[in-house]
Formats: C-alpha cells, structure tokens, sequence
C-alpha cells in the first residue's frame, strides 16, 4: 500500500432480510472515515457489498417461492437504496454472486488444493444451520451453538477441509508482533485467548450440493459447494484486483482497516489471516471490530423486538442527525445505547441548540446589518484569538483522532468549538453593537463568528455532509470549495470579504420526542375523561370557583430566570416577537405576544421568568420552546422578573 492511501471495507451483509442499524453503523463508519481521509488529502477506496451465498439464502427463497438469485436480486436493493439514503460513498459495491468474484474464489480453491492445503476427510460434528458452521461437542454452550445459542443438529458427511491448524503458530506470532493488526486491544487479547487455548482444527471449506446447491461450485469437485465464509472473505481482496489487476492490488492492499462487528471477530482474525497466509499474500494492517448498539443492557435483535429501522430514524429526524448521532454517540470498540430519548437529548442540544441556532443568529445579523455581504477583515482581540486557537487546535484534534480511531472524541472537540462561539457571541452582544450603530466592531466579531461555523462546518462534513455542505454554501464558500481540505481548516481569517451570506431555513430544527408527546396526550386525555366523568358523579362545579391543585401539579412546572439576548418582530404579526433567551449555559428561542408593550429593542439584556418545560409549538411558523411569564391589567402588560440581579438559569420556585 503507498504510503499516502487508504482502502476501507465493511463486511459484506447477508441478504436474508432488510438491513438494520448495526448495518447502518458500520457503513456510516466506513463512510466518515473515507470522507476525513479524502479531506485530508489521501488517496481512498471504499468497499462494500452484499453476501448472497449459503443456506439462509436458500432456505428463504424457497419460503417465497423463487430461486435464490431472484430472492439476492430483490434483497439487495434494500441495501442499496438505503446506502444512497444514507449518503454513503463506496468506491465499489461487491455482490458474491457476480462472476468477477467466483471466478477468483474458484482460483484460490484451485491453487491450495493443488498444493496439498485443501484435502478430503469424512467428518461428524455439531452443525448449526442459521450459523452454517460445524462445532465440536466441547464447543456447544449448554448443548447449543456457542454463537446464536440455537440448537444443533448432528451431521457426519465426507467434506473437503483448508490445513488452517498448520498456521496456527504463525499467526500468534504475527498477532503478538504486530499490535495494531487486531484493534480495540481487547479484541487482540480474545483472539489470542482462543489461539492459545487449544489446537486450531482445519476449517471445512465444502457443503454438499445434495444438502446445500446454493454456492460457488468447487473446482476439483462438482458435488460439492464452497462454505459460506470462505467465499465471502475472499470479496476484500477480489474486488480490487487481486488475479485480474495486479497493479490495482498493489495500490490498494493490504486494506488499512477491516471494519467488523465484534461478533464475526473470529472469522476476521483466525479464518482470514490463515487464508492470507495460504494465499502468501499480505495481512490486512489493521481488523476493526466495534461494539454493538444497545437497548438498555440488551443487543437488539428481531427476536426481541427492539431493533431499530434505519430507515423510520432518518425520515423521522433527517439523514444526517443520524449519521452524526451513531459517530458521537459510540466510543470505537465499546458497546453504546441507543434509544429515541437519547437521540433527542443530543439532537436538540448539539445540533439545534448550539450549532443550528449559532448559524441561525450569525447569519441573520449579517442579512441585517451587511446587507447579507460578509463583513471585511479584522484585527484578532484577545477574545478572537482564544476562539481562533481553540478551531484550529480542533483542526488538528479531530485529524489526530481519526488517525487513533477515536472519532466521537474528535467531534467533541468541534463542538466544544461551537459552545465557545456561542458564549463569545453572548458575550460581545452584537444585538447591542448593532443597536449603538458599531458597524466596525460588530462586524468583526460576526466575521469571527462566522469563521469559527467555516472551521466547525468543514470538520463535521464528513459527518454531515448535506447539512454542512448547506451551511458552507450559506456563509459564502464557493461551489469549488464546498468540499473541505485540511489546510483551509488550519487557518483563520480567510473567507471572502463581501461574498454572499444567506441562510433561508433553520438547519436543525428542534425535535420533539414522539413517545412523550404521545403520553402527554394519553395523560391529557384520561384526565379529560375523569374530569367529564366527575362532573356526572358530583353535578356541576360553580364556573366562579377556582380549581384547586396540589404542591405535586406545581412542581410539575419548571420555572427558570433567563436574559432576553435579542428580540425581532414576526411578519405578518403585530403581537408577536421572536425572542432568544440564554438559561445559565443553553440558548432557547421564545415566540411571545408581547409587541404592543415592549419594542424589540427594549427587550435587550432583561432579566425575566420562562416557562421552561413547556411543550414546544410553531407560532406563525416560527417554533417556540418555552414561555414568559407576564402580569396584564386594564390594558398595561408587565414581564415578570426578579428583583434583584440573579443568574440566568436560576428555578423558581
């Protein structure tokens, strides 16, 4: 592999039914890294595909009623629909039933054979159909596969087996000597376990057609099929040449990182090296295996009902929200949880209320004050210059941390980038700038505003890279530059002075948690039904006599003191203004009908009491997350606040 090159795989997915999230995973992951490597100016290669071989295969096109190439042809798809969903950039896309691959495996199965690797034995073991794997009775777990934890069935049949057993005290020393070749360390230290444990058995490389017909034919033996995994392990190497484009192979192998889950690590770091070691071909440099996504302290699985569809979490919350969610979210090699409330906590936080509504306020000022040109360029302050050191160090973070394949690390440090912005925005209150006709200094700390979300965007493209794309395109990049490169994220102070500035719609807006909205509902509505039901029992209530509730109903509102940073009118409205408060270190958008009292400007800096759990709502198609609490009498409309000085975020109560 040259030395300034990348090549990535995934594994390739079993078409037996529609693809879930640990697919979604691994390929987002692939694809990030692709991206960053592509942006940091390094050759790459992206490979992914479908395994289509075997007895599931067989058995579920029988269940329809077609063939089994017909049943890959109609699964595929789904896949690939969802890859494009999804924005995934794969160089190739293999199929284990194409010819360019069987021709290859076929090959490989020619030469071992004729070298002795590959013999014919009689053999009876533990078979696991769902698996497709022979165990021995040591292995069983209680009797079942040690892998699915089904039953097994006892099979005994003439089979051709792969001499892997000889390799075995090669590939410890391969292991041993080259740390990095099996990542995370714990993983290293598994595969080791089970080399050492006990003698490494030859691998059964056959399934006879009258059992199983669906499979690449063995060359030397026409009754009989390939297994499964020695076919479809071969795609990494078939797919880029290896016996057809030697100079292709020589670019791209040995692969740069095998991306795996942590439940085929031994079919990765024992079958395939063994194999590699056969072949004399070089090992991959490094076998990834991630962790599994979680509901609670459970994998999801089908049987169990809690698998997540990729497909209901982008239409529900959109494409990238969901890339970014599953690389923040996970630390590499360790296993994460994943509900619907946890991606809404992040989403709003991260996404909607520090990055989205930084982008939001940025911009718009600029519109305003600019006529939507970006300002020109200015002197750095000591406030600009922590700002400007944290971006460009966040530069060099997040390339470190692709390198370490510690990604959610290196996103955090981008958003940290974020939140310091916002509370340089806060701090040099441009609204007040603006206000007191301070063109010069206000377009300064825009223009640093705006090169931190260039710095920020660019980083997080890989990503996010239709919302990033969005938001370059909004501060004024050109087209040729939409696409970031590592060295323009590694200096400050350089977009173009007067180019366009437009952002026309929110990036992220707000979400909601369905599931609890959908209590609320329930909760309202049982409440109205006891309340009709009440009225029935005890006649009716005097209309004049107020409701009494208990200290448990009060403390069901979350009341909070906050400070009014900028106020503008709606259109089309003569009693409601858009307001953005800060509460303690979170910036919310407020809609309140407050515009006959208060000008937008007078609003500046006050200190007042929101409503801080209340359930958002769209007011003239503006969304609103919270409400000011406000006193009216004979027409005169009082904000309430406190009296005296006091921190924003501080409960009432």
């Amino acid at each position: 592999m040259g030395h300034n090159s990348f090549y990535v795989t995934t594994p390739i997915y079993y078409v037996n039914d529609k693809p879930h999230i640990g697919h979604a995973y691994t390929t987002i992951l692939a694809d990030v890294l692709a991206r960053y490597h592509r942006l940091m100016g390094e050759a790459t290669y992206f490979l992914t595909g479908t395994d289509e071989h075997g007895q599931k295969v067989q058995q579920a096109a029988k269940a329809h009623n077609v063939s089994p190439l017909e049943h890959c042809n109609n699964t595929v798809v789904r896949f690939q629909e969802l890859w494009q969903r999804l924005g995934i950039t794969n160089d190739d896309f293999i199929r284990t039933t194409e010819p360019r691959h069987t021709r290859i495996v076929q090959a490989i199965l020619s030469d071992l054979y004729e070298r002795g690797l590959i013999y014919s034995d009689s053999y009876k073991g533990c078979y696991c159909v769902p698996c497709e794997r022979f165990f021995t009775e040591r292995d069983l777990d209680d009797g079942k596969c040690p892998e699915c934890r089904r039953t097994t069935i006892e099979l005994e049949e003439r089979s051709y087996f792969f001499k892997m057993g000889q390799y075995q005290d090669q590939l410890i020393d391969y292991i041993e000597s080259h740390p990095d070749f099996i990542q995370p360390a714990h993983r290293r230290q598994e595969t080791l376990g089970f080399l050492k444990k006990q003698p490494l058995g030859d691998l059964c490389i056959s399934r006879p057609k009258a059992r199983l017909s669906w499979g690449i034919e063995l060359p030397f033996d026409r009754d009989y099929v390939t297994y499964v995994w020695f076919d479809a392990l071969v795609n990494y190497i078939s797919a880029i040449g290896y016996r057809s484009n030697e100079a292709q192979f020589k670019k791209w192998w040995p692969a740069s990182y095998h991306l795996i889950g942590k439940d085929i690590l031994t079919t990765h770091t024992v079958y395939w090296p063994t194999m590699l070691m056969a072949m004399d071909v070089e090992l991959p440099k490094t076998v990834f295996a991630h962790g599994w996504w979680l509901v609670g302290d459970t994998k999801m699985s089908k049987s169990l009902n809690n698998v997540v569809n990729p497909m209901d979490m982008i239409d529900q919350y959109g494409v990238d929200a969901f890339r970014y969610f599953l690389m923040a979210g996970m630390s590499l090699g360790q296993d994460a949880n994943f509900t619907e409330k946890i991606f809404v906590e992040r989403y709003n936080a991260d996404l909607a209320n520090d990055l989205g509504n930084l982008a939001s306020r940025a911009t718009k000022m600029i519109e305003r004050n600019f006529a939507g040109q970006m300002p020109p360029s200015a002197e750095i302050g000591d406030d600009e210059r922590v700002l400007a050191d944290l971006c460009l160090a966040a530069a060099d973070n997040m390339a470190e941390a692709v390198k370490n394949m510690q990604l959610d690390s290196g996103l955090a440090s981008v958003m940290a980038t974020i939140r310091e912005a916002n509370r340089y925005f806060d701090k040099m209150k441009p609204w007040a700038l603006s206000k007191a006709g301070d063109l010069a200094t206000l377009g300064k700390v825009l223009r640093h505003t705006m090169e931190c979300l260039r710095i920020a965007s660019g980083l997080l493209y890989p990503c996010m890279p239709e919302k990033m794309t969005i938001l370059r395109r909004a501060m004024g990049i050109s087209e040729d530059a939409l696409a970031p490169q590592l060295p323009r994220l590694r200096q400050w102070n350089i977009l173009p002075e007067g180019s366009k500035v437009a952002l026309d719609e929110a990036l992220f807006p707000r979400a909601e948690y369905k599931e609890e909205a959908a209590k609320e509902a329930q909760t309202s509505k049982a409440a109205s039904a006891k309340g009709k039901n009440k009225e029935k029992t005890a006649g009716k209530q005097d209309e004049a006599t107020p409701a009494v509730i208990s200290i448990a109903e009060v403390g069901k509102i979350k009341l909070q003191t906050a400070e009014i940073i900028a106020a503008e009118p709606i259109a089309n409205s003569d009693k409601l203004l858009k307001l953005q408060v800060r509460i303690d270190q979170e910036q919310r958008q407020i809609v309140s009908g407050i515009a006959k009292f208060y000008s937008p400007e007078s609003l500046i800096g006050k200190h007042v009491v929101v409503i801080t759990n209340l359930k958002p709502a769209v007011l003239r198609g503006v969304e609103s997350n919270g409400m000011l609490l406000a006193a009216e009498h004979e027409g005169v409309l009082r904000l309430v606040g406190t009296d005296g000085p006091i921190a924003s975020g501080a409960t009432v109560g």
